[in-house]
């Protein structure tokens, strides 16, 4: 009787997708000042870590994941130091992960070590600054070099080797590879601290799903990337609905 109203309960959470996701609880990593909204609807995804960090780098970004952590298939980098509190949550949970070289600073370009973008082909970062460890764990992937350091803040990797963008140096680069790219204008994108945030920095991605802190309603190319998604096949989950919110991206460990 227990079991049934047990799974009565959780598939009142939606569709099969979310009852799998609820079961295996994966680890998602998250700026901690994300809207409570997004908050609320990302815990029915999986267990979450709320990142906040102070004194290390400055505000806008102290709590992003993406400065602190670089995801790969096989792999998951972390800044030396990453306070220690969330190094003993990883651990907890049984996630493995290897610590960089360099630790985050105050200012770029020590921010931006482990921003960098990786799909099953590609490592793409203003590699200059790329943390030793992401080399090692990336050596036999196609390196492609841009100027922009903030690489994953301003760039969302989907399937298919295509991607969305805010940075224009990113988008031509990508285009000179052959790749399938998306330029979007993050002008209305909130990061507190400064005028605008990133589209990367904004969303996260599992499988076949693009989750977005906010709603693309109120994103003026909004209607670009519902297009753009739709022809991938890629299911989009809104997790708040306000104006898009630069979090530093979402990291799913699933």
């Amino acid at each position: 009787m227990n079991f049934i109203y047990e799974f009565i309960f959780i598939t009142n959470i939606g569709n099969f997708d979310d009852f799998f996701l609820y079961f295996v609880k994966m680890l998602i990593i998250a700026d901690n000042r994300i809207p409570d909204k997004a908050k609320q609807k990302l815990l029915k995804y999986g267990n979450v870590i709320f990142l906040e960090t102070k004194g290390i780098t400055y505000e806008a970004i102290s709590c992003h994941p993406d400065i602190f952590f670089y995801q790969t298939s096989e792999s998951l980098v972390i800044a030396p130091n990453l306070p220690e509190i969330f190094k003993k949550q990883l651990n907890k949970l049984r996630v493995g992960f290897i610590e960089g070289d360099r630790p985050v600073g105050i200012k770029y370009p020590a921010t931006s070590s482990y921003n960098a973008v990786v799909t099953q082909k590609y490592l793409i970062h203003n590699l200059k600054y790329t943390d030793s460890a992401i080399k090692n764990a990336t050596e036999n992937l196609i390196k492609i070099d841009v100027n922009q350091a903030y690489t994953r803040c301003n760039l969302l990797p989907l399937n298919k080797d295509s991607f969305i963008t805010s940075d224009r140096g990113i988008e031509k680069v990508l285009l000179q590879n052959g790749l399938d790219v998306l330029y979007v204008d993050s002008s209305d994108i909130l990061l507190p601290g400064f005028p605008n945030g990133f589209f990367g920095g904004a969303c996260g991605v599992y499988e076949e799903k693009v989750f977005v802190l906010g709603s693309l309603e109120r994103f003026s190319d909004g209607h670009k990337v519902r297009l753009f998604l739709e022809k991938l096949e890629m299911e989009i989950i809104e997790l708040c609905s306000g104006a898009l919110f630069d979090g530093g991206s979402l990291i799913f460990l699933g």
